[in-house]
């Protein structure tokens, strides 16, 4: 015969077990509240011992505060992405927060239609403290149902096309491309050309604006091509769209490093070009891949780690029931100087991009 499932145990058994109120075993498990050390001890004891779990659902319904933190995505091809996921995660945890992640559905620069507004109401259905949105756009309609739901909104990793009362902490991603892009042009590059990603995303404007602005400042007339995605196969189209026929650029500057990856290895392995002798290559973002030494590409490292702190300070007094205030928070990140642009293997140059 199947194994029975061993029934729940809920506040109300552990309250008869104990000859105690529901209301009483309630407050042994919130910090802070009116009850006597012996008791909230002798409680804790007991339900440990019984293996009851607290309800963070129906607490979170009583005291408002769910401790849930929605984050809205929609683009994990890209390699950044998970491993922001991931780091996100341990830092909520940490923090004493869950995360509930819900995507739009789609593909990258295929969107599902209607998956994000699918998406969002079901999260804002378990009452989350805050929403994060990372690897998606956010249309006007889905940030108008947060803010109708009282639920205070972050970007991360990029910042909405129209003015709102949410914050954005982003990497200073024009900077960036402009340090890049200065790099390929100080290592000889005349023909430079830039990749983008897709065209509605603020971390690809701002970063064709670094690339354009250092062009324009040193007299070189930029190239471009638009790739719609950030994937690897995006990559490789937009490097054979680029590299055949005369005149073909000799830098690529990449939105991202998994678009670089896949210019990189077509220009290596179908066309036969050696980088960096006669292309240079740099990609945005310093995902593990890109130090491999079979890649060895230059790039921008985002500075992750000081975004996810940015984002802990901004999510502390949502924590305690106050607004956060609006705010647009940059931060520097890191040239990494790899072989892909005539840095040997064996060396690696790291300079932090000052923000300007």
């Amino acid at each position: 015969m199947p194994n029975r499932p061993v029934p729940r145990i809920t506040i109300k058994d552990l309250a008869r077990e104990l000859g105690m109120s529901v209301a009483t075993v309630a407050r042994a498990f919130h910090e802070g509240a009116a009850i006597a050390a012996e008791t909230r001890a002798l409680v804790l004891s007991r339900a440990a011992a019984l293996g009851y779990q607290p309800n963070a659902l129906a607490r979170g319904m009583i005291t408002r505060h769910t401790r849930i933190v929605g984050v809205v995505v929609s683009d994990l091809h890209n390699p950044f992405y998970p491993d922001a996921l991931a780091r996100l995660s341990e830092a909520l945890q940490q923090a004493g927060c869950n995360m509930m992640l819900v995507t739009g559905g789609g593909r990258p620069g295929h969107p599902k239609a209607g998956g994000e507004m699918a998406a969002l109401r079901l999260l804002l259905s378990y009452q989350p403290e805050c929403v994060i949105i990372l690897a998606t756009t956010l249309s006007s309609a889905g940030a108008e149902a947060c803010a109708a739901a009282g639920t205070p909104l972050l970007y991360l990793n990029r910042f909405p096309a129209a003015a709102t009362a949410a914050s954005s902490i982003v990497c200073d991603n024009a900077g960036g491309a402009a340090a890049l892009t200065r790099h390929l042009l100080d290592r000889g590059a005349r023909r430079p050309a830039f990749i983008g990603g897709l065209e509605d995303s603020s971390t690809q404007a701002e970063r064709r604006s670094g690339f354009l602005s250092v062009c324009a400042e040193r007299g070189i007339a930029p190239r471009e091509h638009p790739a719609g995605a950030f994937s690897y196969e995006a990559g490789q189209e937009a490097a054979l769209a680029l590299l055949q026929g005369p005149e073909a650029p000799d830098a690529l500057l990449c939105a991202s490093d998994i678009l670089a990856l896949g210019a990189l290895e077509t220009a290596r392995h179908r066309l036969g070009l050696r980088v960096p002798e006669a292309l240079l290559v740099a990609g945005f973002d310093d995902i593990p891949m890109a130090a491999w030494p079979s890649h060895a590409l230059t790039t921008l490292r985002q500075p992750l780690d000081a975004m996810l702190r940015a984002a802990l300070d901004w999510l502390e007094p949502v924590l305690a029931g106050l607004p956060p205030a609006p705010a647009l928070i940059r931060l520097p990140g890191t040239l990494v100087a790899r072989g892909s642009t005539a840095v040997t293997t064996m060396m690696l140059e790291e300079q932090e991009c000052p923000t300007p």
